[in-house]
């Protein structure tokens, strides 16, 4: 079918790549040339099925080639698309009804099934808007940890139209961040508009990935400081050759600067550079001031920003239309983001993201930031990972609590006697850990990201 002027570059692009390298899945190539003529045959599909333009469909798939071709034959549909990772029955029946979702495909490495929802969806304004202007969508879902999951909604030719004009290059991305995630799908959008190759990982164990990595001549590494902590913590960049990474980006989460400094002495050739986005806003053209420096500068054309009470706002040119279950009061009426990122400021305009404003710990009006209290326990050479939040306390309202994963074991009066001694003149007193508990893993979710507790 005949695509929209909005839609047309995206498709000249592949086009364009011709034969070049597309996705390495397992142990397949697929060509852009396969990726065009699939999305020929998928669109085939969709009109057998009877899926019309304009019609909610989630697609339930983490990374593959079938599941690519499959979005951007959605794309081409002028659909609005959910993506869904997850294999949780549960959330997966959450997400269509909070998405308002009419269709269910879920592709596998045989083929494809398809399932029309029961049940006709209530009718939505955004949902409408974008039909009624012939325009694609793209519905993306929040994590749900404190309740039901968000559902936000773009528009997905303005979100896709912020990669057009990207630079030709030959480069290699791992797959590594979820395919229902804006910074798994940046990474798929840079690559499309790149002609770049993607390479899928089947597992995100840190030795899989690592090994992957140097079968496959990876170049780019987009992931979060929790994995990056976690190759550390293995070893696992002794046991293979990373030797072909040029770039490692980390973003999702705060960095620690100490994490920092342990990532650039063990890559001394890569370049480490943060990375910064919400699914509300999109995914921003960031600069590092160094390889050793958490600070960064949003530099791109697209989005503004500005800092309220410590507190980062952002405006973007590919933010979401809104909610389709939520009000807007994370939005300022004249369309600023409340981001919730709390940032320090430095010279010629970089920042330095410093926690989550819902994340602080608040000890008899003290304010604690959990970030900074890891980063000064992650200097301690014992140490190999640690989370601090904030535990109620009778008389303070809250306390300061670490969990410590130790590189060796050892006993644990002592090592809490250590910390506790580690930190005094590098933290303030009501900044020290009053809890300290020895565990094996600090928890993290399906996006690499620590599971913090905030009361």
């Amino acid at each position: 079918m005949a695509e929209t002027a909005q839609a047309s570059w995206i498709f000249s692009a592949i086009s364009g790549h011709g034969d070049k390298p597309f996705i390495f899945e397992r142990d397949k190539c697929y060509s852009y040339a396969q990726l065009l003529e699939r999305i020929e045959s998928a669109n085939a599909q969709l009109r057998d099925w009877g899926i019309a333009p304009g019609t909610v469909v989630a697609l339930q798939s983490d990374y593959s080639f079938e599941a690519v071709a499959l979005l951007l034959a959605l794309y081409r549909n002028r659909n609005i698309i959910a993506p869904i990772s997850t294999e949780a029955a549960g959330e997966v029946r959450t997400r269509v009804e909070e998405g308002r979702v009419e269709w269910l495909l879920k592709p596998t490495d045989k083929d494809t099934s398809c399932e029309q929802v029961e049940g006709k969806p209530e009718e939505n304004a955004l949902i409408g808007r974008l039909r009624g202007e012939n325009r694609a969508g793209l519905i993306l879902f929040s994590s749900g940890s404190t309740g039901k999951p968000k559902a936000m909604i773009h528009d997905l030719d303005s979100l896709l139209d912020s990669y057009r004009g990207k630079p030709l290059n030959n480069l290699t991305l791992l797959a590594f961040l979820l395919f229902d995630h804006i910074g798994g799908l940046n990474t798929l959008f840079n690559v499309l508009a790149m002609g770049a190759a993607l390479v899928i990982t089947e597992s995100r164990r840190t030795d899989s990935v690592c090994a992957l990595i140097e079968r496959r001549q990876v170049n780019v590494l987009p992931t979060s400081p929790t994995f990056l902590n976690l190759i550390l913590m293995s070893e696992a960049h002794f046991r293979h050759d990373l030797s072909c990474l040029k770039i490692i980006t980390y973003g999702t989460e705060p960095m620690a600067g100490s994490l920092l400094e342990r990532l650039e002495k063990a890559f001394p050739e890569v370049k480490l550079l943060q990375t910064f986005g919400t699914s509300e806003t999109g995914i921003a053209h960031t600069r590092s001031l160094s390889n050793s420096s958490t600070l960064l500068k949003i530099d791109d054309p697209n989005v503004e920003c500005r800092i309220v009470d410590d507190e980062l706002l952002l405006r973007s040119k590919t933010q979401i239309l809104g909610y389709l279950n939520y009000p807007m009061d994370a939005f300022t009426e004249d369309g600023w983001f409340r981001t919730g990122d709390l940032v320090e400021q430095a010279q010629d305009g970089y920042l330095r993201i410093v926690g989550r404003k819902v994340e602080m710990i608040n000890v008899a009006g003290q304010k604690v930031l959990p970030t900074e209290v890891e980063s000064a326990l992650m200097e301690m050479p014992e140490v190999a990972d640690c989370l601090v939040h904030g535990a109620p306390n009778a008389i303070t309202g809250q306390t300061v609590e670490a969990r410590i994963v130790t590189k060796e074991r050892g006993d644990s009066a002592s090592i809490r006697k250590a910390v506790r001694r580690f930190c005094r003149g590098r933290l303030e007193p009501y900044k020290i850990p009053t809890r300290i508990r020895m565990v094996e893993e600090i928890p993290s979710g399906g996006r690499f990201k620590k599971i913090r507790r905030t009361s």
